[in-house]
């Protein structure tokens, strides 16, 4: 099918692009960005004027929750969700049930996501069976099943003699290790460690939680050399250690959460379930270190950390909810709300949440590789054309998410996705 984009503004943060232009797409790929041809028939034409059409959304940390959770999310609601949102590449974690620890379940998953044809899905193998912690799963073979790296998700991995032999293995065959800093004994509380939490009771996970994790990971990678991706920062001393080791040249990468980007403990308020999250928002020092990291660099991507949670699980005492929120519908309005907040310009926003988590992603990417996250003539036609003037608000109804639970009930976000192109395709249209 030929399409053709027209009069829209064009942004492309991997090259600098910025103009206004026509774009023209056929078999799946941009033929042409700037002046088309006359000879370019179109069947269908998408007036864009007073739109932005920029790459599409790339987000590193999604919970389909399929297999073992399609009470809290099916594998078409949140597809669904991450088309409207104009997210059409997604990075899934492994800790469904079962774990992504066999090849099955991973071209399984593949296999269903490629017969939805919305958003391309990359899935993160289980690092050990089970996500015990025990025994190494074959990396080789998930490889070959269509994983991109290996994670342990929300599972702290507390044997360090497993981790140092795991990262030893992906070292050894380039396979990137994706690891949430969290001690697996000082981690267990529900909200971070502070006045806040004492005065309301709740048992407290102190940032030591997160800096004694990096300090370990960052001697093993030290000593193995391995590729580490560190998911969802949540600490300003955590940052600093990055920081450092960015400097010193270690192979790593990090992420930070929309959540922890715009939210802190006191947004807790009066025991609000919704502001449950994994890691636990901290204070304001956290989050403002957050957002300057982000700007400057430290951290490489912003992520939706989309957990869909039910309503049985979510409407209970804090101390007792479910942590997690959707977010998928939510990362491109949360980035922009960031970027006006500190004087960024669209490129420079945008970049965080579509070509700077393709870099992080690397070569895993496969035959995208060479165009995901950008708009290049002859790339795939992943497109995201949203107005970034029309504000929408964010309620139970608005949200395609099978998931309904956010911090972010009831506010008004900037960035109304108009459509989302995958592979050439129209996956979302706003009515």
């Amino acid at each position: 099918m030929k399409i053709l984009i027209q009069n829209g503004r064009v942004i492309d943060p991997a090259s600098g692009r910025d103009e206004r232009a026509d774009v023209a797409i056929a078999a799946g790929r941009i033929v042409t960005i700037g002046q088309v041809s006359p000879d370019f028939k179109p069947n269908r034409t998408i007036d864009a004027s007073g739109l932005v059409v920029a790459p599409g959304l790339v987000d590193l940390a999604v919970r389909l929750r399929e297999p073992g959770h399609e009470h809290e999310g099916m594998l078409e609601s949140e597809m669904a969700a991450a088309a409207a949102g104009g997210v059409t590449s997604l990075v899934c974690l492994p800790d469904t049930d079962p774990p992504l620890d066999e090849p099955g379940l991973v071209e399984m998953l593949k296999f269903r996501a490629r017969n939805l044809n919305q958003s391309h899905l990359y899935p993160l193998g289980a690092l050990t069976r089970g996500l015990a912690g025990e025994v190494l799963t074959e990396m080789a073979e998930l490889t070959e099943a269509g994983c991109v790296g290996f994670s342990h998700a929300e599972v702290a991995l507390k044997d360090t003699l497993v981790l140092h032999r795991a990262l030893q293995y992906a070292s050894t065959f380039g396979y990137t290790t994706w690891l949430r800093a969290q001690d697996g004994y000082l981690g267990n509380g529900v909200a971070a460690k502070g006045a806040l939490a004492t005065r309301m009771g709740l048992t407290g996970v102190p940032v030591i939680a997160e800096t004694i994790a990096l300090n370990t990971l960052f001697e093993l990678v030290r000593d193995t050399r391995a590729r580490v991706h560190i998911c969802r920062l949540s600490s300003a001393a955590g940052v600093e250690l990055v920081r450092r080791a960015k400097a010193e040249g270690l192979p790593i990468t990090c992420d930070v959460s929309i959540n922890h980007l715009h939210l802190t403990d006191v947004d807790i308020g009066y025991f609000n379930a919704a502001m449950r999250l994994t890691p636990p928002l901290r204070q304001v020092r956290d989050r403002d270190a957050l957002r300057a990291a982000l700007a400057d660099g430290t951290i490489d991507a912003l992520v939706s950390d989309h957990t869909p949670v039910d309503e049985d699980a979510k409407t209970l005492p804090f101390a007792e909810a479910e942590p997690g929120a959707t977010g998928l519908e939510l990362l491109l309005g949360l980035a922009l709300k960031w970027g006006e907040q500190s004087g960024h310009d669209l490129a420079r926003t945008l970049g965080t949440i579509t070509i700077a988590p393709v870099r992080v992603l690397g070569d895993a990417l496969g035959s995208l590789a060479s165009s995901a996250g950008q708009l290049v003539e002859g790339g795939v036609a992943d497109v995201c054309v949203f107005d970034p003037a029309a504000y929408w608000q964010v309620t139970p109804q608005a949200l395609k998410s099978q998931g309904k639970h956010t911090p972010f009930s009831g506010h008004e976000l900037p960035g109304r996705v108009r459509c989302t192109l995958v592979s050439g395709h129209v996956a979302y249209e706003a009515t």
